[in-house]
């Protein structure tokens, strides 16, 4: 990267300009590229590492008699656990255990697991929504950084759009000019920095479909893109097609605040009110026969409705995303106000809801899994591979970023990419503009002119 450049001084001009360009937003995303990377391979594997974990608590051995109904499997949970009821998720399999959610007095909600045979109660353990247990949970909002609040958010927003334009320069860096090596082979011995030059541009350049995939994919979950792009999708109507909520009254409560996983595409739609409020409640056992009389797939979980106009809502997001569903009923009638599965959606939500489940390691089982591991200790790999061959290069006592050739100015292309990159992603066009200031601000207006 450092021998002659094709192309004249503009091309030698844009080539340095963008490997710099590439230095400072890959050293400066490192951090949180190896933090995302880590915690989604985690998460990858939730499912098995749950049932690791709390097997004692989630799997049970299969009986020859019939389970027992979701009243009575309720009422166990409730008289070893006092409390609320929040939810029921029947067993997925055999042998599996029931799910009880219940709210107690401290106000933490915990699912209570019980065996669907005997009706006894296997423990408890603080409800970690989607995740499946704490520990998930905590590895789920590591991931996204919502711990640490909204600017963190836009910061892995920002990561994840520089995740694209890192690829797309470091496939400019790496094409071809001539060099005999360094393209698809490793040249070199470890400890020579022309081998981890070597490495970390052939690992990019094979891993960069799957970084660009698993950026996009995992955008639309973000704070401003996210909101932008849902709100493009339902104005160009391939969003979630209108007319779902004309015949019945609704809340002011979204969907993801309802439900413990929405559909990315209606999580910010409002769940509809019972029609029939007042007098009894529908039963849970006739809400659970309705709901898999609609041949909901296993897997489901069932909120219950806490307020006097609420709603039970079914909801299941299994490893065959076409299966996908979302069910409100009455909660006095039983009757069913709303039932959404994956092909009523419009274009830009199915295909969310199908990156989704990928990006998730869902949709195609272990290889989905796997590859996805690949993946992403490759990326591990392209950042560990691209610091160290910085550190080999730096200057002692520099920083030893790439520059400009003597004389030259930003080219004009540069500046089409900011614009383009910026536009399309807003954090990263923020964060644009803060290197700018940098810049301009440590080397002089001067040395921004336009070539």
């Amino acid at each position: 990267m450092t021998g002659p450049l094709q192309g004249g001084a503009i091309g030698s001009a844009l080539y340095r300009a963008l490997w710099r360009w590439h230095f400072f937003a890959g050293l400066i995303c490192a951090p949180i590229v190896i933090l995302l990377a880590a915690t989604g391979g985690i998460y990858l594997f939730k499912d098995e590492i749950n049932d690791g974990l709390h097997r004692d608590l989630r799997i049970v051995a299969p009986q020859g008699t019939e389970r027992l109904a979701p009243s009575a499997l309720v009422a166990k949970a409730l008289e070893a656990h006092p409390g609320t009821l929040k939810g029921y998720s029947p067993p997925e399999a055999a042998d599996r255990a029931a799910g009880v959610q219940i709210t107690g007095a401290d106000g933490l909600k915990d699912t209570v697991y019980v065996d669907p045979y005997s009706g006894r109660v296997l423990g408890s353990l603080w409800d970690g929504g989607a995740a499946g247990s704490p520990s998930m949970y905590l590895v789920r909002k590591l991931h996204s950084l919502k711990y640490a609040g909204w600017f963190a958010e836009r910061i892995v927003e920002a990561v994840a759009g520089w995740m694209v334009l890192l690829t797309a320069s470091g496939i400019y860096l790496w094409w071809p000019r001539g060099q005999k090596g360094g393209v698809v082979t490793v040249r070199g011995t470890p400890g020579k920095r022309l081998f981890w030059r070597d490495l970390h541009a052939v690992t990019g350049v094979f891993v960069s479909v799957f970084i660009v995939f698993l950026a996009m994919t995992g955008l639309p979950w973000s704070g401003y893109w996210g909101k932008q792009f849902y709100g493009f999708a339902y104005a160009v109507g391939m969003g979630m097609p209108d007319g779902y909520w004309d015949k019945y009254p609704v809340s002011t409560v979204p969907l993801k605040d309802s439900i413990d996983r929405a559909p990315w595409i209606i999580e910010n739609q409002p769940t509809p009110l019972s029609t029939t409020a007042g007098g009894v409640p529908a039963k849970l056992d006739d809400v659970v026969r309705t709901v898999e009389g609609l041949g909901i797939a296993p897997g489901y979980a069932l909120v219950i409705p806490t307020k006097p106009d609420g709603v039970f809502t079914a909801s299941v997001y299994p490893d065959d995303i076409t299966q996908e569903r979302v069910v409100h009923l009455d909660q006095y009638s039983g009757k069913v106000l709303f039932d959404m599965r994956l092909k009523d959606l419009g274009l830009f939500g199915r295909l969310a809801e199908w990156g989704v489940s990928i990006h998730m390691g869902q949709a195609f089982g272990l290889a989905n899994q796997l590859v996805l591991l690949t993946s992403l200790v490759a990326m591990i790999g392209l950042v560990v591979s691209g610091l160290v061959m910085w550190w080999k290069r730096r200057p002692a006592g520099s920083l030893g970023a790439p520059r400009l050739p003597a004389g030259a100015g930003v080219p004009k292309g540069l500046f089409v990419i900011a614009a383009a990159g910026g536009l399309f992603f807003p954090m990263v066009g923020i964060s644009m503009l803060v290197f700018a200031v940098v810049e301009a601000a440590t080397y002089g207006v001067r040395t921004l002119r336009t070539a």
